[in-house]
C-alpha cells in the first residue's frame, strides 16, 4: 500500500533518529515541525468555507468604506484632483465656521470681584437678597439699644489638659470642594437687627461674632460684616455669572469653571451656606481683595479672631490645600479651642482634620 506524504516524512525522521544517536535531537525537531505543518495544512483544508466567508466580509467592508470616505478616493483613482478642489471650494463658501481658539493665560487674568458680575442685572434671581450690604457695629448697636445680645469676652482659664475634638462637632464641620454640605446637616439661622435690615448667620456664633466686633471697636478698629449667610440660590447665581463673564473674555467653559472656583466656592460646598463663614472688612476699607491684609482691621483680625473662635479660612501660601486663593477677609467659626490651635500652628482646617480628627 502506498504511503502518504505525511507518513513518508515522519518515517524519515524516525529512522534517522534510530540509526544514528547523534542525530536524534535534529530528528526530533524535524519530526515536531513536520507534524505542526501537516496539522496547519489540514486545518486550512477543512476550514475553506469559514475562511472564504471571512475574506468576503472584509472585502465588503473595504468597498463600503471607499464610498463612505472620499478623502481616500483620490489615491484610488475614483476622484480627480479637480473634483476634490471643487469640493473644498464649496466647503469654504459655507456659512459654518469654527471659532478661533485663543490661548488664555489663567495666572495673568484679572480676578473678577462679586460686584463685577452682580451689578447690571435687573432680574428676579437675587430679589430680596441683601448679602452684598455691609453691616458695621454702629449700625448693629443702633438697632439693638436694649442689648439683645450678650457680650462674651474671652476669659483666662486655668491650665487644663489638651482639648479633645470630635468629628461630629458642628463647629468643626469640613466643607470644601471634596466635602460638600452633608444632606442631613441642619442648623438654625439667627438674625441680627441692623439699620439696613437683618443680618443672618448660625445663631450659635452670634454672641462671639458681636463680642469680637465690640472688642475691635474698643481697640480703635471699626469692623464691618458683608456676605454672612448665603442660600444655595445666591451662591449658584454668583458662581454661574462668574463663569459666564470669563467665557465672554474668550475662555473655554472648563477654564472659566476652574478660575471661578478659585474665587467663588462651588455651590453646595460653601461655608456661607451653613452660616459659619463671615466676610469681614472695615468702615474705611470695603473692597474684598488682598490689600485688606495690610489694613489695621486685617492685622487685628489675623491676631485676635481666634480668641473669639474664628480663623482665617483661606491663608496665603495654602492655596494648594484649600483650592481657594488668599482671602484675608473670609473668616470661619470653629470654636475657641480649635481656632487657637489652627492660628498658632499656621495650619488650615483641612490640616487640622488630618492631625486632630
Amino acid at each position: 500500500m502506498k504511503k502518504s506524504l505525511r507518513e513518508r516524512v515522519t518515517g524519515f525522521f524516525i529512522n534517522m533518529g534510530r540509526q544514528n544517536k547523534w542525530l536524534r535531537i535534529p530528528a526530533i525537531a524535524g519530526l515536531a515541525v513536520s507534524l505542526w505543518v501537516f496539522r496547519l495544512i489540514e486545518y486550512f483544508r477543512r476550514g475553506t468555507k469559514r475562511f472564504a466567508c471571512t475574506i468576503f466580509i472584509l472585502l465588503c467592508f473595504m468597498v463600503g468604506n471607499s464610498f463612505a470616505y472620499p478623502v481616500f478616493q483620490e489615491d484610488n483613482g475614483f476622484m480627480a484632483k479637480a473634483d476634490k478642489a471643487e469640493t473644498v471650494s464649496v466647503t469654504e463658501e459655507s456659512d459654518i465656521t469654527l471659532a478661533n481658539e485663543e490661548k488664555i493665560e489663567i495666572d495673568s487674568l484679572e480676578i473678577l470681584e462679586d460686584e463685577d458680575v452682580l451689578e447690571g442685572y435687573d432680574d428676579a434671581e437675587l430679589h430680596g437678597m441683601d448679602e452684598a450690604d455691609k453691616y458695621s457695629l454702629s449700625e448693629i448697636l443702633e438697632e439693638n439699644r436694649n442689648g439683645e445680645w450678650k457680650q462674651e469676652e474671652p476669659e483666662e482659664e486655668p491650665e487644663k489638659s489638651e482639648p479633645e475634638f470630635s468629628a461630629d462637632d458642628w463647629r468643626l464641620v469640613l466643607i470644601n470642594k471634596q466635602h460638600p454640605i452633608p444632606d442631613d446637616y441642619s442648623f438654625t439661622l439667627g438674625s441680627i437687627k441692623t439699620i439696613k435690615g437683618t443680618m443672618k448667620c448660625d445663631e450659635r456664633i452670634i454672641d462671639d461674632l458681636l463680642s469680637m466686633m465690640q472688642k475691635a471697636s474698643d481697640d480703635g478698629v471699626a469692623l464691618a460684616i458683608c456676605s454672612p449667610y448665603r442660600d444655595l440660590n445666591y451662591q449658584a447665581v454668583l458662581f454661574n455669572r462668574k463663569i459666564e463673564a470669563y467665557m465672554k473674555k474668550g475662555m473655554s467653559y472648563m477654564d472659566a469653571y476652574t478660575i471661578s472656583s478659585q474665587a467663588v466656592t462651588v455651590p453646595g460646598a460653601s461655608e456661607h451656606q451653613i452660616g459659619l463663614a463671615i466676610d469681614i472688612v472695615s468702615d474705611d476699607y470695603v473692597t474684598l481683595d488682598e490689600g485688606f491684609s495690610d489694613t489695621d482691621a486685617g492685622r487685628w483680625l489675623a491676631e485676635h479672631s481666634c480668641e473669639y473662635g474664628f480663623i482665617l479660612r483661606y491663608p496665603k501660601g495654602k492655596e494648594y490645600i484649600t483650592s481657594i486663593e488668599f482671602e484675608p477677609w473670609h473668616f470661619r467659626y470653629v470654636g475657641r479651642d480649635a481656632a487657637t490651635i489652627i492660628m498658632k500652628e499656621g495650619i488650615t482646617l483641612e490640616e487640622f482634620w488630618d492631625k486632630y480628627l
